[in-house]
C-alpha cells in the first residue's frame, strides 16, 4: 500500500523538481549567457546534485532549449501583464514604459530574453533557437495587437520595428558602463515609439 502511494506522489515531486531546475537555468541563461552556464551551476541554484540531472534532460542542450522558452515566456508574461492592466488605448505606452524602464535594464536575470541572449543565438543549438524564436514572433504579435494600427496594411511590419527598437535599445542600455548614456538610449528610444501624448 504504501509504494503505491509512493508511485502515485514521485511524478509530481519529479515534476516539481523538474520545473525548478528549468526556472533556475531560465534565470542562469540570462545572467551568464549560454556559455557561461554549466549544468553543476544551475544543479546547485535549483538545490539539487550535479548527478540528478540526467533524470530529467537527456542534453545540457535539451534543458536549454527549456531554459529558452522558459525565459521567453517570463518575460512575454511580464510586458502581457503590463498591457493588460491599462486602458486599451494606453496599453502600448505602458508595455513600451515598462520594457524600457530602468528596472529593466537592471533586471537581467528576470528580464527579456531575446535582449540577454539575442546575440548568442546564432551559435545555439536548432532546438534552442526554435524555442527563442516562438518567443520572439509571440513578442512581435503582442505588440502588433496593442497597436493602434493593428488590423490595417503595414501593422505587422510597424510591430517588427517597434520590436527590433525596443530589444536593441535595451541591449545598449545595459552594454554601456555609463549611467547617463544609458538612461539617454532608453529616453530617446521612448520618446521615438510613444505617440505624443502618450
Amino acid at each position: 500500500m504504501r509504494s503505491a502511494a509512493l508511485r502515485r506522489t514521485t511524478p509530481g515531486r519529479k515534476d516539481a523538481t523538474h520545473e525548478r531546475i528549468v526556472g533556475a537555468a531560465a534565470r542562469a541563461i540570462r545572467r551568464s549567457g549560454y556559455g557561461g552556464t554549466g549544468v553543476a551551476e544551475i544543479m546547485k541554484d535549483a538545490g539539487l546534485t550535479h548527478g540528478g540531472f540526467y533524470a530529467h534532460f537527456a542534453s545540457r542542450e535539451a534543458m536549454l532549449a527549456e531554459a529558452a522558452d522558459r525565459a521567453g515566456a517570463e518575460g512575454l508574461a511580464a510586458v502581457e501583464r503590463v498591457a493588460a492592466a491599462a486602458p486599451p488605448r494606453k496599453a502600448l505606452p505602458a508595455l513600451l514604459r515598462a520594457y524600457l524602464s530602468k528596472a529593466h535594464v537592471e533586471g537581467i536575470e528576470t528580464g527579456c530574453a531575446v535582449a540577454a541572449l539575442g546575440s548568442e543565438m546564432p551559435r545555439q543549438a536548432p532546438g534552442v533557437r526554435r524555442a527563442a524564436t516562438r518567443r520572439i514572433k509571440e513578442m512581435i504579435d503582442l505588440v502588433a495587437r496593442q497597436s493602434p494600427d493593428w488590423g490595417q496594411p503595414g501593422a505587422h511590419q510597424h510591430a517588427l520595428v517597434t520590436v527590433a527598437t525596443m530589444v536593441g535599445a535595451l541591449v545598449l542600455a545595459r552594454a554601456v558602463d555609463d549611467p547617463q548614456l544609458s538612461d539617454a538610449v532608453r529616453e530617446a528610444a521612448l520618446k521615438h515609439l510613444t505617440p505624443t501624448g502618450d
